[in-house]
């Protein structure tokens, strides 16, 4: 059974960088797209960007340009470098896991979440 951990959130000022990463264990030989939600209280949880099994990204036009995800295979180990934070990037962040033969930037293609981390961002 395939499950995954994030970890790297934790309070940073306005205009800092932080690299949350998501580790997965189990299912070592499948392959997967993984995508990266966030979610502030009271609104729904929202695709921002995601990572092919091919390794091609995606991202959500409103973090583009600031967010970068990658994967490391041989670590089963995926990141997200988010840069310039803005107070408004405030959020729980969680990766999540979908089959490779669904569409990267669908939020209905994940399955598999992790537990989420917190990324506070003051102003």
């Amino acid at each position: 059974q395939l499950q995954l951990a994030e970890s790297g959130g934790g309070l940073v000022q306005a205009g800092g960088s932080l690299r949350l990463s998501c580790v997965s264990t189990g299912r070592y030989y499948t392959r997967y797209t993984i995508g990266w939600f966030r979610q502030v209280p009271g609104k729904q949880r929202e695709l921002v960007a995601g990572l092919t099994s091919g390794g091609t990204p995606w991202y959500d036009g409103s973090v583009e340009g600031r967010f970068t995800v990658t994967g490391d295979n041989a670590k089963n180990t995926y990141y997200l470098q988010i840069d310039n934070l803005k107070p408004e990037d405030t959020a729980v962040y969680y990766c999540a896991s979908g089959s490779s033969f669904r569409e990267v930037g669908v939020a209905r293609s994940y399955n598999v979440w992790g537990q989420g981390t917190q990324v506070t961002v003051s102003s």
